[in-house]
């Protein structure tokens, strides 16, 4: 009974605050919002749980927690019902871009496709989580769990989850997923395993349905099943998001941004343009930063993508009916990092009682390894190498797919490019290169830490490059293709 009240708190508050930052007056895609409302209750469970224990409350207790959740949803609440009532309601139109026509005939088998794909992608993430219910591999176990573990029994001695004793752990790592698993085993007064494996699989299914709803919002159904499929047929995908690693919950906060600003780019272009999924993509990215150090990156990335774009983009002499004049898109990019930093100050916060992490290491060191060719040359063979060996399928690598669905599908029409793809592309750039960077200072050996990490890096931006594909691509008419 009492996790399922945590379940309806979490879920409920998640949906609050998506609709805290919807458009007033549209409503919100079933499945999109349901998705958002998972994975943005999981961060907001996460925060709050973390924060009473900063706070170093005595005696944290299951009828605190509840309290304060119960609180938490009423204030939501109420934020939704002042907004709705005091803000105009906006025209949330969709994209007007054209969808993949296919030939009547094809869609019932489309249909199809894409429910034994879901069906196989469900029961293959059971039957790890079951096989492995404490996770699949050591990040799982000797990190975020033992990580969720000193949260929820340690009391006001929870802090020793940060002890350099302890180094293999990385005490420094970001809290949102301890954070989320330590809140349930409160409601549940036990730690049990299930836990963490439901939260996996949690975020696993939150980003499918993620990826098919902003896909479908801005593209249509069709292009939405296929990114569907290609996702859930990852094996990759569906491996780590049972292992109860955190990369996958990354990749849900990173298209969650990329998205709600592809989103934004279809509200009506004027100076009175609601700015609540510019606040959306701004919590997605304080809780990707709070989820992994990598989320950091991706969020000074996108930040410096936002500066390029807006001091190299030509097109800002064009009329402001149809591109945002320079002042507004200004103040759109500190809307953006307003609303990103309260959820980044937990990690600042963090960073500053944790000890220092393994990765910077003495100034002269780094610099050898910085004027070392052969390091850079290592890290360039593994990337092509793992471009062409990513997610596991099998015997046609993953990567190799859309340049096949470009040639099947695109009618090869070059459109003009929104500026919130051209921000995403340069974010994803970015941050390949700063994974490239770290390589290169690495203080692991580099052939060790290249083959048990790019993987699951190239795996975080996995579900963004598919979200950018779909919506991107110039389809092709096959309605009148001959039988």
């Amino acid at each position: 009974m009492l996790l399922a009240l945590a379940i309806v708190l979490c879920v409920a508050s998640g949906y609050l605050m998506v609709k805290l930052t919807w458009p007033t007056g549209s409503a919100c895609d079933r499945i999109l919002c349901f998705s958002l409302s998972i994975g943005f209750g999981l961060g907001f469970f996460s925060a709050t749980f973390f924060a009473c224990r900063a706070l170093n409350l005595e005696h944290l207790n299951l009828q605190h927690i509840l309290t304060i959740d119960v609180s938490c949803f009423a204030l939501l609440s109420g934020s939704c019902f002042l907004r709705q009532r005091y803000r105009k309601a906006i025209d949330f139109p969709r994209s007007s871009n054209r969808d993949l026509e296919l030939p009547g005939g094809l869609h019932p088998f489309l249909i199809t496709a894409v429910i034994v794909t879901l069906a196989a992608a469900f029961y293959s993430s059971v039957k790890l989580a079951i096989a492995h219910p404490h996770g699949e591999g050591w990040d799982a176990f000797s990190i975020w769990n033992l990580h969720a573990r000193f949260l929820f029994l340690g009391g006001n001695h929870w802090r020793d989850g940060l002890s350099p004793l302890i180094p293999w752990s990385h005490p420094d790592y970001p809290l949102l997923l301890p954070g989320a698993i330590a809140h349930f085993w409160m409601y549940l007064c036990n730690d049990s395993s299930a836990i963490p494996a439901a939260i996996g699989l949690a975020f696993t299914f939150s980003t499918l349905g993620l990826l098919y709803g902003s896909l479908e919002r801005v593209r249509g159904r069709t292009a939405a099943m296929l990114g569907l499929m290609t996702l859930a047929s990852t094996p990759f995908f569906i491996e780590q998001g049972s292992a109860q690693y955190a990369d996958v919950p990354l990749s849900f906060f990173f298209l969650a941004s990329i998205a709600s600003l592809s989103m934004y780019d279809q509200l009506p272009a004027n100076e009175a343009r609601d700015r609540g999924l510019i606040v959306l993509a701004g919590l997605a990215l304080g809780c990707a930063a709070w989820t992994k150090n990598e989320g950091v990156l991706f969020l000074f990335a996108i930040i410096v993508a936002s500066l390029l774009v807006l001091v190299l983009d030509k097109r800002q002499e064009i009329a402001a009916s149809e591109l945002q004049p320079i002042p507004s898109a200004w103040s759109l990019l500190v809307t953006l990092v307003l609303a990103a930093a309260p959820i980044f100050g937990l990690v600042l916060w963090l960073k500053h009682v944790a000890p220092r992490g393994d990765l910077f290491q003495a100034p002269v060191i780094m610099l050898q390894k910085v004027l070392t060719p052969a390091r850079y040359w290592a890290i360039l063979k593994w990337y092509v190498k793992q471009f062409f060996r990513f997610g596991e399928w099998w015997p046609v690598p993953a990567t190799l797919l859309f340049p096949a669905l470009y040639v099947v599908l695109s009618d090869r029409h070059i459109a003009p490019i929104p500026k919130s793809r051209s921000i995403a592309l340069w974010t994803l750039g970015l941050t390949l290169a700063g994974y490239f960077v770290i390589y290169v200072i690495t203080p692991n050996e580099l052939y060790w830490h290249l083959r048990f990490s790019l993987n699951r890096l190239f795996l975080q931006l996995w579900p963004s490059i598919i979200f950018l594909f779909f919506s991107s691509v110039s389809f092709r008419s096959f309605n009148n293709v001959s039988k």
